[in-house]
């Protein structure tokens, strides 16, 4: 996965504020394993996978088609933020500015 940005934090928190709750931590792996992927892709065959991107979290994120950022004061929205910098967090990486 490529360098991990807000944009890419933001991206991701609204495709899980998509799905119902039980299922955000399944979908959370699912866009972190795709932007993986997607940058083993992008390495090997120097383009961008056709549906996940050129590895970015925000890219696969988008290729989920998620709905406009909800705003801030939306406890759901930030569960699904907190959700995402947990994780991340969890696994080393860091959200670069």
């Amino acid at each position: 996965m490529r360098p991990v940005l807000h944009g890419d934090v933001v991206a991701a928190a609204r495709a899980l504020y998509a799905l119902p709750g039980e299922e955000r931590i399944e979908g959370l792996g699912r866009l972190l394993r795709a932007a993986d992927w997607a940058e083993k892709f992008r390495r090997h065959h120097r383009r961008a996978h056709p549906y996940w991107g050129d590895g970015s979290l925000m890219a696969a994120a988008l290729a989920e088609d998620p709905p406009a950022e909800p705003s801030l004061s939306d406890p759901d929205y930030c569960a699904c933020m907190a959700l995402v910098l947990r994780t991340l967090s969890q696994q080393g990486v860091s959200v670069r500015n």
